[in-house]
């Protein structure tokens, strides 16, 4: 199996691919040239089209906080519910 590239190589990609059309290929020849299907090339499209690499590395270090915080207040949720029962006497 092959490694996943990085966001930042993704939308190295699609602007690659983007100059080529510029330049009169059609898209199918120039996702060829970029070496992807076309399925990933319009999956790629859809989550990373308009965004710079400075923005997709910023979004993933977001995502990455977000999935720690929600982490945080499930655990925290689940102490607070296990004090709740433990205050009303059931342990």
């Amino acid at each position: 199996m092959a490694k996943r590239p990085k966001p930042e190589e993704i939308v190295a990609k699609l602007r690659q691919a983007d100059v080529l059309v510029s330049q009169g290929q059609s898209v199918a020849d120039a996702i060829r040239a970029i070496g992807v299907s076309e399925v990933t090339y319009y999956r790629w499209r859809r989550e990373f089209g308009g965004l710079k690499s400075d923005q997709v590395r910023r979004m993933k270090e977001l995502e990455t906080e977000n999935q720690r915080l929600r982490k945080a207040i499930a655990d925290l949720t689940l102490d607070k519910l296990i004090l709740q029962e433990a205050a009303r006497g059931n342990f």
